[in-house]
């Protein structure tokens, strides 16, 4: 243990721990932006500047080792100032039109300028010139951009997909699609998991609410959705709403209220796919010569194409099966279809998902199996339901 001293107040913590955690674990906040811990601790944003008696620069407290007697100031005069400088630099670069953008009100860069009392900027703002590509899931603008590099980190270190890099030098310095490569163009899974760790909206999933109003308005369209099991159980913190509230029905008369004409559960297509699944493995558990084991599941769009690409020596390996959603897309135009009496042509498929992978599987070109038509016609996250009711 080490013994030192942040903001007058004696403490002590293991040796080898930073600043910044020894700080919260205190209950002392210090801001920061770029930080994920044991997988971003570059110090790259400046927002987490304190001062150490003796040394000369203010140090990051992310990244800098607690040493015995050390005697920390964390929001002194020369803290704050230097954040604010640092923080209204990184904002001379970032396209700060919050009105339109996706992620107001759930932005840390936003709730960092509201924190450090940020209320006019004296530099000239030159945000980045951002061409975005709504053929993929995931959409990059370019101009709400920090260089945080948190979604490189997280998608070599954790993903080991490698799929975003630095790209340029100097103040054209910027994050993009490694190898000079488009987005659609990689191995990209398009887990989402670089949206979730981005801090601002330059990572965001392709909203596709619109295909939803558009097909809900059409009087000559019947409208058909499936809910799948995690949505049900997340949709209402958008609301706030206590779990006694947070019922299924609810949900389910919400988008009646809409104008969804029938709402499933996709448990319902999760058994059809495990009845599909358990009569493959029987097949080829009685037929032990003719087939590779053991034998892998293909309910997931992401992991079926991180197996492709990554292990395409076991692609062979995976169920034959289509995916619950996809499942649901192809009985809802087929089954349901002809017992209900409607033209399979026009039945619009919404599934709402929580994962951005989803909206890639419906887009493929084998999934149109039913009629000729997409068996999934639109995909919806969670948020986007929650924005969708918001409407």
């Amino acid at each position: 243990m080490v013994n030192f001293t942040i903001n007058g107040r004696q403490l002590t913590a293991s040796k080898g721990t930073t600043i910044l955690a020894a700080a919260e674990k205190a209950g002392i906040p210090i801001p920061h932006l770029c930080f994920l811990k044991d997988v971003n601790e570059i110090a790259a944003c400046r927002m987490c500047m304190v001062e150490v008696e003796g040394t000369e620069r203010l140090v990051p407290a992310c990244n800098t080792e607690i040493l015995e007697g050390m005697v920390i100031q964390t929001n002194s005069p020369r803290v704050r100032e230097a954040r604010k400088t640092n923080l209204r630099l990184i904002l001379s670069q970032h396209n700060s039109n919050c009105t339109v953008c996706v992620r107001s009100g759930s932005c840390e860069l936003q709730k960092l300028s509201h924190d450090m009392n940020i209320h006019y900027q004296p530099y000239e703002v030159q945000p980045e010139r951002a061409r975005l590509d709504l053929s993929v899931p995931i959409v990059r603008e370019a101009s709400k951009c920090v260089k945080c590099m948190r979604c490189v980190q997280v998608c070599d270190k954790i993903q080991g997909m490698h799929i975003w890099d630095v790209a340029g030098t100097g103040s054209r310095t910027t994050v993009d699609v490694s190898y000079n490569r488009y987005l659609k163009n990689t191995d990209c899974t398009f887990c989402g998991q670089c949206v979730t760790h981005c801090p601002t909206g330059a990572l965001t999933v392709r909203d596709d609410t619109n295909k939803a109003f558009w097909a809900l308005a059409d009087p000559e369209v019947t409208v058909v959705v499936q809910v799948a099991p995690a949505v049900r159980a997340a949709w209402a913190e958008s609301f706030g709403l206590p779990p006694r509230q947070a019922t299924v029905g609810r949900m389910v008369a919400a988008l009646k209220r809409i104008g969804f004409d029938y709402v499933f559960d996709t448990n319902f297509a999760a058994d059809l796919t495990i009845m599909e699944e358990g009569s493959e493995f029987i097949e080829r558990f009685t037929h032990r010569g003719r087939h590779r084991w053991p034998m892998f599941t293909s309910c997931c769009p992401g992991w079926v194409k991180f197996l492709k690409t990554q292990y395409p020596a076991y692609a062979e390996h995976l169920s034959t099966a289509k995916s619950p959603q996809q499942m649901f897309g192809a009985v809802a135009k087929s089954y349901f279809a002809e017992k209900m009496g409607l033209d399979p042509h026009k039945v619009f498929v919404v599934s709402i998902m929580p994962c951005s992978a989803k909206k890639a599987e419906c887009e493929l070109p084998g999934m149109n199996d039913a009629c000729g038509d997409p068996d999934v016609d639109a995909v919806l996250t969670t948020r986007e339901m929650c924005r969708l009711f918001r409407s």
